[in-house]
């Protein structure tokens, strides 16, 4: 298995689906932003092929070649978004999901009337300007990993219940049913409303506060004067230390002196009907692989285990097409070597599935193979009270 997102280069076009016209490009290399741009020829030959199996009733949505690969999705018949990737192991789910949040983020920033009813090509770019920071995020290599679950990121702070119970008081004294908090893009707790969001704004919203700067202008609740001149002490002020622990908990998205096993490098947890997650490769920080390596890892692992051996998640539209005998015969676990097989080499990847939670582990080389179902099994029952 190839460590999804290694080095390469990642080009995302937007196109008016009509004209052709191109909105905008962006580019990543190494999962940082890069000002390298296709040529207008090439954008207009990707463009052009896909036009032309639309007019003879043929859908292309994907192609590779010996090292790239290309993916096509139009939306409401106006928009085009097409992905092109040399990063190494890149899989078609990977990059089909990137396009659904990337145009979730247009949506989310210009609306879907000025997406759908293109008036003024010219004034529609400049518009899009403004997504071009969450854009960017969905193609660099984030701590998170909401964009390709489609499951909110979350982290679980020692006092929850006590940053709850502030957050629904002062969501009601605001006068607002949807309220959450959030720390480094992942949300510490919500309000119920809040977690009835579909998807992809669930996903989204959180997204877009991580990937703002933090000296961007934004709005912000205020002291009025007369009205409300003590509204937030009155909810915030008792909870200031529990507030406190939640900055540092981004990625390690568990409370500190969570019990885990010493093999433990990384895990990535998924709710698949609450359609929430945690993510985390904290654990065990001084020990090899890297972060970035481990995050690449598990989201190769996710791609490969959610395309191949497990039922297609919850509402996807696979699910509602999926046979009931087929799906009563998948596997609820599976494991795989990253390296020669042996005792004390290459790392260990495992993920089980039980009732609507599904654990992905990244294990060091010590832990034995025969003894990873187990030690998944026994992880998978303390994370649950969590998730």
């Amino acid at each position: 298995m190839g460590e999804e997102g290694t080095e390469g280069t990642v080009h995302l076009l937007c196109l008016a689906a009509s004209s052709g016209v191109p909105l905008f490009c962006r580019s990543s290399r190494g999962g940082a932003p890069a000002r390298q741009q296709l040529p207008f020829s090439v954008i207009g030959s990707l463009n052009g092929v896909h036009m032309f199996g639309q007019n003879l009733e043929v859908q292309l949505s994907s192609a590779r070649t010996e090292d790239t690969t290309v993916v096509w999705k139009n939306f409401h018949d106006s928009i085009t978004l097409i992905v092109l990737s040399s990063e190494e192991g890149t899989s078609e789910l990977r990059l089909e999901r990137l396009l659904q949040m990337v145009f979730g983020a247009m949506v989310l920033l210009v609306g879907l009337e000025e997406l759908t009813n293109i008036r003024n090509v010219e004034r529609l770019k400049k518009e899009l300007r403004a997504s071009y920071r969450l854009v960017d995020s969905f193609l660099g290599d984030s701590e998170r990993i909401g964009d390709l679950t489609q499951c909110v990121d979350c982290v679980v702070p020692p006092e929850v219940s006590l940053l709850q119970e502030a957050l629904s008081g002062f969501a009601e004294a605001a006068g607002t049913a949807f309220g959450s908090l959030v720390a480094s893009g992942r949300v510490v707790a919500a309000t119920e409303s809040w977690w009835r969001l579909g998807t992809p704004e669930a996903v989204l919203l959180p997204w877009l506060v991580g990937s703002l700067p933090p000296q961007a202008a934004r709005d912000y609740p205020v002291y009025l004067p007369h009205g409300s001149p003590t509204l937030l002490d009155r909810w915030w002020q008792p909870v200031l230390d529990p507030l406190r622990t939640c900055v540092p908990l981004g990625p390690r998205a568990l409370p500190a002196g969570f019990p885990l096993h010493v093999d433990v490098l990384g895990l990535l947890l998924l709710h698949l009907e609450l359609k929430r997650c945690l993510f985390t490769v904290e654990p065990s920080g001084d020990q090899e692989p890297s972060p970035e390596q481990r995050r690449r890892l598990l989201r190769s692992f996710y791609s490969l285990v959610t395309a191949t051996h497990f039922p297609p998640e919850p509402g996807t539209p696979e699910d509602k097409v999926e046979d009931a005998a087929q799906r009563a015969q998948v596997p609820r676990a599976c494991y795989l070597v990253s390296g020669p097989e042996e005792p004390g080499t290459g790392w260990r990847l495992v993920a089980l599935q039980l009732g609507p939670r599904r654990l992905l582990l990244l294990v060091s080389a010590q832990s034995p193979t025969h003894g990873l179902r187990s030690l998944a099994t026994h992880t998978l029952h303390a994370l649950t009270p969590l998730l």
